[in-house]
């Protein structure tokens, strides 16, 4: 997604209906940038973390997941997200938990996939998607910047100002 297209699709997150409450970890920390550097992110962001160590994702989750980068850490980690957008919205506000867990080019070697995890949990259920990556094909800020922009179309869905 170019920069502009991204910045349109944020505004239009931040004029939607929603406020969420997101963690990401492993990769798709941009999304939080982007969020917060377009005018408007108090009316989407209620909080934003990046529990990257094994003790604070288990904080997060309530359990140490016996595999970090995988659909249901993703879905466990929106689910927790959403019961603390419960917490910090008012009752009339339309509310989701996001997430993403994802591996990364590394720096030490790393046996399986290049992939990442969205999750986004709403009281109508959760809804998750997958991103594969390709080892070799481009940087960690270039997959971070992939990852990152299938966090915001995951979060615009649940908007509904994107499909």
């Amino acid at each position: 997604m170019v920069a502009t297209d991204r910045l349109t699709l944020v505004g239009l997150i931040h004029d939607a209906p929603l406020m969420i409450v997101l963690a990401v970890t492993g990769g798709g920390v941009a999304s939080i940038s982007d969020l917060l550097s377009v005018p408007g992110a108090s009316r989407t962001v209620l909080e934003a973390s990046v529990p990257y160590a094994g003790t604070a994702l288990s904080d997060l989750i309530g359990y140490l997941p016996s595999q970090t980068v995988a659909s249901d850490t993703a879905e466990a980690m929106a689910t927790a997200c959403l019961e603390r957008a419960k917490q910090l919205a008012s009752a009339d506000i339309q509310i989701a938990g996001v997430a993403c867990t994802a591996a990364l080019i590394t720096d030490r070697q790393r046996s399986g996939d290049n992939r990442a995890f969205i999750a986004v949990a709403a009281l109508q259920g959760v809804v998750s998607s997958h991103v594969a990556l390709e080892k070799g094909m481009n940087d960690r800020a270039a997959e971070d910047r992939i990852v990152s922009d299938a966090v915001l179309r995951a979060i615009a869905t649940a908007a509904k100002v994107a499909e």
